[in-house]
């Protein structure tokens, strides 16, 4: 005989897990049966396994939700538990800079039974690229000693700092009073929040040229001490007059040529003076002064010339102008005015002065190159030369005080 048997199945503690209730029967010929029950007991214990991805290094700019670039996990298979998907949690940990930090990435496989299989992935998050520049500008630029273009303002972007630190340095292998071309080297060092450094240079190589002007003038060998500066608008320490060429050596002192050995000696008498800028620029001015003999006493003396000390254009009939008195017609004398500013700027020049009271031509008037729209200067003090020609006489300066409001 053969006993037989029938199962009742009974859910067990989670999907794959079940009771199972056997019952096996015997019976004999007779009808005769013996009955006894069988308790089996079906659970899940073992766990799923599965094969997590490698550790990994990712840049700040890079997401690291984003599975392709960080992997995802292989081989996840269960002894009873089929499709089963691994899951993660991150805990994340600053790194060495504030765009670094470092992920601990856990992966979990649970088969519905609570048999759960862990392991660990190591997201390492670096921040290892330098700002880059944004708006270009030429490197290599060569201009004049005359025409040196300002620094350029760049801008510049990081992949992931926000702000970036810029430091600019501009140096220059100029030599004060030499005549050789130079360099000029502007760098713009620029670093994110992790010290990732670019530098970025700008050569400027300057043409050192020298810029020619002419002057003349005429006088009689008898007419004094002639200053030579007074034809110059700038002079500098080590620049000295030349004797260039003339009918003999005269007597040249410094910057004051002495005419008054030239008698029967007339003609002209060349001078030249280079002054360098403060870019290396070569200014020369040549002079060229007629000598002769025809000296005219005049009837005027620097005593008889009158200028004045304010001018206050203000419509009250007082100081109206800058106003050069006390010269008559007879005097003869052409009556050149440069008016200057506190930094030496040349504001107003005028090669044939009107003289008289209320006769001058400068009435406060700015300079037509001038910032802004003011017609006048602002109240301040001024400064001029007078240069009477042909009068023998030294020219005249001083400070004129201007109130134009």
């Amino acid at each position: 005989m053969d006993a037989t048997y029938t199962d009742a199945v009974a859910a067990g503690n989670c999907a794959n897990e079940s009771v199972i209730t056997r019952t096996w029967s015997l019976t004999d010929d007779c009808n005769n049966t013996t009955t006894h029950v069988q308790t089996i007991t079906v659970q899940d214990i073992t766990k799923p396994e599965f094969t997590a991805p490698a550790d990994v290094t990712i840049n700040c700019e890079d997401d690291a939700t984003d599975l392709t670039l960080t992997g995802d996990v292989t081989d996840e298979m269960d002894n009873c538990s089929s499709g089963l998907d691994a899951t993660y949690t991150d805990a994340v940990a600053t790194g060495n800079c504030a765009n670094e930090s470092v992920i601990t990435r856990t992966w979990s496989l649970n088969d519905g039974c609570d048999n759960i299989t862990s392991h660990v992935q190591i997201i390492t998050i670096v921040d290892d690229k330098a700002p880059e520049l944004v708006t270009n500008f030429s490197t290599e630029v060569t201009a004049s000693c005359a025409d040196i273009p300002d620094a350029p303002e760049p801008s510049f972007i990081d992949n992931c700092s926000t702000n970036v630190t810029v430091n600019f340095t501009e140096t220059t292998s100029y030599t004060t009073n030499t005549s050789e071309d130079y360099e000029i080297i502007r760098k713009w060092e620029v670093k994110d929040a992790c010290e990732n450094v670019a530098v970025f240079e700008q050569v400027v190589t300057v043409t050192v040229d020298e810029f020619v002007t002419q002057a003349s003038d005429e006088r009689c060998y008898d007419d004094g001490i002639i200053d030579l500066n007074d034809y110059v608008d700038n002079t500098n320490e080590g620049s000295n007059w030349t004797f260039v060429s003339g009918v003999t050596t005269p007597n040249l002192d410094g910057s004051n040529f002495d005419p008054s050995n030239l008698e029967d000696q007339y003609g002209d008498y060349v001078f030249s003076y280079t002054y360098t800028s403060d870019t290396g620029c070569l200014e020369t001015t040549e002079v060229t002064i007629n000598i002769n003999d025809d000296c005219i006493i005049y009837p005027c003396t620097s005593g008889d010339v009158v200028i004045s000390k304010a001018v206050t254009p203000n419509g009250d009939s007082y100081n109206e102008s800058f106003d050069i008195t006390g010269i008559t017609a007879d005097c003869n004398f052409t009556i050149g005015v440069k008016i200057f500013n506190r930094w030496g700027a040349l504001i107003f020049e005028d090669s044939s002065y009107t003289v008289g009271e209320n006769k001058g031509e400068w009435r406060g008037q700015a300079h037509k190159s001038a910032i802004g729209s003011a017609s006048t200067v602002p109240n301040g003090t001024y400064y001029y030369i007078i240069t009477l020609k042909d009068s023998g006489l030294a020219p005249f300066t001083g400070p004129v005080y201007v109130g134009t409001k």
